[in-house]
């Protein structure tokens, strides 16, 4: 028998033990009583994430939407899934200027990280009312502007296909036993929902140092870097509050969501406060003139992972990020973007510009990097289903 065969046969094999493993908690799970059996392993000094009545937690439902998220069959052309663009070694981003569809349709924007996105108030770069994760799925699979998943009008396709798998379909009768219908594009988005909820991400070696008071989980410059991090010098702190290094986050018991979207000062088209047209933040939802420009602050947890940065990538480096923020906007010299940031009329008070000495670039970069959490990004129960 050849090497290439036994492997064949090998990855065969363990396919049918991965299908095996998931029939067996679908069957687990049948009973009543592991419907809401999901446990949050968070550590003490992290709250619980917000859950709908209407798509409690369960083990089998969470596992569901782990398959589907890494399902190529619910794009048009069987090419890409939502783990193209999310990969979890990328902190759940894709490393891409902008992302691109399964049309191969650039897009306008970066792709953002989903660390923590059962946190996140506002759940796209600058859509006000993209607030709820048992929604948003349906915008990547059916949207058209711009195309991502490209199944406008192919819903039926999706519910015949996972209907036609008996391991899919055993999962959906099992996680979904009070509904009418099983299996249905509600459900399908549903299981997504479950599944992202649990992508979390509070172990880094500055939790460690913070939280667990553990001195040596992080070095002398990163400790320095916090220090400017959190000082009004730099500013950084109050977009990316601790403990979620956001400003627009929601959880169990707080009494409120934040929210915010900030101009960095990124773009000042004309001299006149302008974004690129593509680009144009909450403006495009509200039409307010003062909105221009303003984004969502994205989380800094495993930032050191999700480069490039900004809501279209156009920074390569955190380097050059620090860079951006020190100037207290960017400059464009000539073309078509043309124009200095830093002057943008409807820019956030709270870009200001500072200076640092290359010694205190280097510590803050290093606090930065200190935010990442490799056990996240190796979690087993997070990756590709085998």
């Amino acid at each position: 028998m050849t090497k290439k065969v036994r492997a064949f046969r090998w990855q065969s094999c363990k396919r049918k033990l991965a299908n095996l493993i998931f029939l067996l908690i679908c069957l687990y799970a049948h009973n009543g009583s592991a419907q809401n059996n999901f446990i949050w392993n968070l550590p003490s000094w992290v709250p619980t994430p917000i859950v709908p009545a209407d798509n409690l937690m369960s083990v089998a439902k969470v596992d569901l939407g782990r398959r589907l998220f890494y399902e190529k069959n619910l794009s048009i052309n069987k090419t890409m899934s939502c783990g193209t663009c999310h990969q979890q070694e990328k902190a759940f981003t894709d490393g891409k200027r902008v992302a691109i569809g399964a049309t191969r349709e650039k897009h306008s924007k970066n792709t953002p990280t989903l660390t923590n996105v059962a946190y996140s108030a506002i759940l796209t770069w600058s859509d006000p009312n993209a607030r709820r994760l048992e929604d948003h799925p349906l915008t990547p699979l059916f949207g058209v502007d711009p195309v991502e998943m490209g199944m406008n009008g192919q819903g039926l396709r999706i519910v015949e296909f996972l209907e036609s798998d008996p391991v899919y379909n055993m999962s959906f009768r099992t996680s979904f036993s009070e509904s009418k219908v099983k299996v249905s594009i509600k459900n399908v988005a549903k299981s997504l929902a479950a599944f992202q909820r649990t992508l979390v991400s509070f172990s880094s070696p500055y939790d460690q140092y913070r939280y667990s008071e553990d001195e040596s989980a992080i070095s002398t410059s990163a400790k320095n870097g916090e220090k400017l991090f959190f000082s009004e010098r730099l500013n950084c702190f109050q977009c990316h509050q601790a403990l979620f290094f956001t400003d627009s986050y929601s959880y169990s018991g707080l009494p409120f969501e934040e929210i915010a979207f900030h101009n960095t000062g990124l773009y000042n088209l004309s001299g006149n406060g302008g974004y690129p047209v593509t680009n144009t933040g909450l403006h495009k939802h509200t039409g307010r003139s003062d909105d221009m420009g303003r984004f969502r602050t994205p989380s800094l947890r495993n930032i050191a992972l999700t480069a490039p940065y900004m809501h279209d990538g156009s920074i390569d480096t955190l380097d050059e990020v620090l860079e951006f923020y020190s100037r207290g906007g960017r400059k464009i010299e000539k073309g078509a973007l043309a124009g200095d940031g830093a002057r943008n009329p409807f820019k956030s008070s709270f870009v200001r510009g500072f200076l640092l000495s290359p010694t205190e670039k280097r510590e803050v970069v290093s606090f930065l990097k200190s935010l990442t959490d490799t056990s996240f990004v190796q979690e087993p129960g997070y990756s590709l289903p085998r």
